[in-house]
């Protein structure tokens, strides 16, 4: 099993240096970042499948939602539930 660091407090986070984030969403264990040109990045515990990447997997790291960008889907709003998230495209 992964171990995903869970912060108590607001930390850094590593993103793309060409990336500028417009909104941000955090669930129980995951968070949910939306850019401005419209691409969804999820990271934290995935058992549910929230983080949105077609697995159960849970990541550390920042990932682009790589299904709503292959469905040429631009989001424009982005909210975290306890094990959810939920996208306006």
């Amino acid at each position: 099993a992964a171990f995903i660091s869970i912060q108590a407090f607001p930390a850094l986070l590593d993103l793309p240096q060409e990336l500028e984030v417009s909104t941000v969403s955090c669930g129980s264990r995951h968070t949910a970042a939306v850019t401005r040109g419209g691409e969804l990045y999820t990271w934290g515990w995935g058992k549910y499948g929230q983080l949105g990447h077609g697995n159960n997997v849970s990541s550390d790291q920042a990932r682009r939602v790589e299904y709503l960008v292959a469905k040429g889907l631009h989001v424009e709003d982005v909210v975290c539930g306890p094990w959810t998230t939920y996208v306006r495209v």
